[in-house]
């Protein structure tokens, strides 16, 4: 821990070259509080603080630090949206091939109510191998990176700038529009390239076939299945115009409710009809194209439902996407790159005028316990001074404990050298 910082919040040169943080812990313990707050619920990410630090932090501390941070990226990200749309760099090289994709997904607010955060997830297609079980070439896609926000269509397309243009979506080969049927996504792409190959995903397409299948067959029976399962071959391996009409002689008329049949066989035939171009699988599996959106699919349960979505769970607005911020760089392995954005953005806004907060520490357990049990966290112990000198003409050595970060980048050599010991 340190003392806080002089009245009005000024940083020195030294607490810079130190990245300190406001309050009274010390920026690698901010750091670890930040970091498991992200991955865990707050009660357990203070317990795993507790245990691994040695320092008893409540969870409205991790939880408030935890927001702090996020709401810190939230605001360098803006700010760098707001730079590229002034100064209009060029696009850094992106990979020959690039999939992108998008998709929402809910999560639960406090009172009730429920809200979409939308999630853009970014990949390189890597070429296509064979599947010995299947028999089949498949696509991958590499290096995902992911952009999350609780924001309208517009508000997502244009913030998400930061990470299109941080992957060269402008700039690389082809771009692979891998999304559902949803118009927004459609902008999407519209707004980040426009030529970007359309790709209707595939099981999407499918959910529709099954749809009109089971409103003339019936859920569930043999007919429904022979007869998607062939549409299904027949779209992903051939003629995508075959599909449609085999869509247009669905015998509706011996379906229970004929009626309601026709509709739904007319709503799915109109739907796939206007997107063409965009159910063309053979050509695109032929050219090495991916043709499902998993990664984003993937991306909702990993960096959004993974940790918003949690038994009881309930979050105010206003914490959405600090949360979400924060967990797109750490489900993208990102996080020593950013870390150091979100220091500098946490030390700017406590410049004059603006206090640090003082942490909130957890109420030790009362003493009138069984003599047996043993406390949970162990009481700090005082280091024996070191023989070298820490401070050297008012400058932190290599020996100072705020240049050394266990367990983080700074460390692992020294845990690596250890281990081997």
């Amino acid at each position: 821990m340190r003392a806080a910082p002089p009245a009005g919040g000024v940083f020195s040169p030294l607490d810079e070259e130190l990245g300190l943080l406001p309050g009274t812990l010390s920026p690698s313990l901010v750091e670890s509080a930040v970091r498991l707050g992200t991955w865990l619920p707050f009660e357990p990410a203070a317990q795993m603080l507790a245990h691994f630090t040695r320092t008893d932090i409540s969870k409205p501390t991790v939880r408030r630090l935890t927001e702090e941070a996020g709401a810190a990226y939230v605001a360098v990200q803006a700010a760098q949206v707001e730079a590229l749309e002034q100064t209009l760099p060029e696009a850094p090289a992106g990979p020959p091939r690039l999939q992108v994709s998008v998709d929402g997904a809910m999560v639960p607010l406090v009172g009730g109510e429920w809200a979409e955060v939308k999630t853009l997830a970014l990949g390189a297609v890597a070429a296509p191998e064979l599947n010995q079980k299947r028999g089949e070439r498949e696509v991958h896609t590499q290096e995902l990176s992911y952009f999350s926000r609780l924001a309208d269509h517009e508000t997502f397309a244009r913030l998400a700038t930061v990470e299109t243009h941080r992957r060269g979506v402008e700039s690389a080969g082809v771009v692979c529009g891998v999304v559902d049927g949803a118009d927004w996504c459609q902008q999407f792409l519209d707004l980040h390239r426009p030529d970007a190959v359309r790709i209707l995903d595939f099981p999407h397409a499918l959910q529709h076939l099954a749809g009109a299948a089971q409103a003339t067959f019936g859920p569930g029976t043999a007919e429904t299945s022979t007869w998607l399962g062939e549409q299904a071959h027949t779209l992903k391996h051939g003629d995508s115009e075959q599909v449609l009409a085999a869509l247009r002689g669905l015998p509706v008329q011996q379906a229970t409710d004929p009626g309601a049949a026709a509709q739904v066989r007319d709503q799915t035939l109109s739907y796939l009809e206007k997107r063409r171009e965009q159910i063309r699988y053979a050509d695109f599996q032929a050219q090495g194209y991916p043709i499902g959106s998993g990664c984003v699919e993937s991306a909702n349960k990993l960096v959004v439902e993974a940790r918003l979505k949690g038994a009881g769970m309930h979050w105010a607005r206003e914490h959405v996407n600090p949360l979400v911020a924060l967990r797109t760089i750490a489900c993208s392995d990102r996080w020593e790159e950013s870390w150091p954005l979100i220091g500098a953005e946490l030390r700017a806004r406590t410049r004059p005028g603006l206090a640090a907060q003082p942490p909130v520490l957890a109420t030790p357990p009362p003493r009138a316990q069984s003599p047996s049990r043993q406390p949970l966290v162990e009481p700090l112990r005082r280091l024996p001074p070191s023989p070298t000198p820490i401070i050297v003409n008012g400058r932190p050595t290599a020996e100072h404990p705020w240049k050394k970060r266990p367990l983080l980048a700074g460390g692992r050599a020294a845990a690596a050298s250890h281990a081997k010991s």
